[in-house]
């Protein structure tokens, strides 16, 4: 299992889990199998139904693969087109509920499906896919070429994104707040603090939650308090979210 770090645009990080070489051979496995029902039916309608083969018979080759091309064109452009049109998923990787999304926190564009998209020739078209698979094992981001190429990598949506994963912390509709200096901070400041909190709990380091109550102090200028440490940063830090949620 490899965890994905994601630094957002708000400066918030949210830990993703890539999605296993298993979810991802199965989504390939889904996608393949429409790409044949496609070819079928098609095949069907347009070949023996409409008899567009007694036509074809009659066109020199180059028309003849013309027509084979755009027959097949659906195929072809079939990740580019789903995953540019549901944000990262194709209709296997939706059933899998595995996503495509940009190691750096961005949303994944047009540009980086298309380089997915291109470097499946390499990926998956030359020995059968052997390529990808050796590449996903060995990297640290279970990326294939296109991945590491486009800054991208595919994550598993199975596993839930708790609060505690970002800055927001829980509060009732009665909770009443008692430091609005708190908006003097940044979201990236309310991070390092909760991350800092968290961290100092959980070890019972007493002494950096001391530095880390004098730090806030400092800078939010607060004069008065007559909690603890651990509960004047908790209070801090749900403040924090009481003023800025509606921001």
């Amino acid at each position: 299992m490899v965890e994905l770090q994601i630094n957002t645009t708000q400066n918030v990080n949210i830990n993703f889990i890539a999605a296993s070489v298993g979810e991802r051979i199965l989504a390939y496995i889904i996608d393949l199998i429409i790409k044949i029902a496609y070819i079928v039916v098609a095949f069907q309608i347009v070949f023996n139904l409409f008899e567009w083969d007694k036509a074809i018979d009659d066109m020199d080759g180059w028309s003849q693969r013309a027509i084979y091309m755009s027959f097949l064109l659906p195929v072809m452009c079939y990740s580019l087109v789903f995953e540019s049109l549901l944000d990262g998923q194709t209709i296997g990787k939706r059933i899998m509920k595995i996503k495509v999304v940009k190691i750096d926190g961005y949303q994944a564009g047009i540009a980086e499906y298309l380089m997915r998209w291109f470097f499946r020739i390499v990926d998956l078209n030359m020995m059968s896919g052997i390529v990808a698979l050796i590449a996903i094992v060995t990297s640290k981001k279970s990326q294939r070429l296109g991945d590491m190429t486009a800054g991208t990598s595919v994550i598993t949506l199975k596993n839930n994104v708790t609060i505690s994963h970002t800055i927001l912390e829980e509060l009732d509709d009665s909770y009443i707040p008692k430091y609005p200096n708190v908006i003097k901070l940044s979201d990236n400041d309310a991070r390092i603090i909760k991350d800092t909190y968290v961290r100092a709990r959980a070890s019972r380091d007493y002494e950096t939650l001391v530095k880390l109550r004098k730090k806030i102090i400092q800078v939010v200028e607060i004069k008065d308090y007559n909690e603890s440490d651990m509960e004047f940063i908790d209070k801090i830090l749900k403040d924090y979210n009481y003023y800025t949620q509606g921001m």
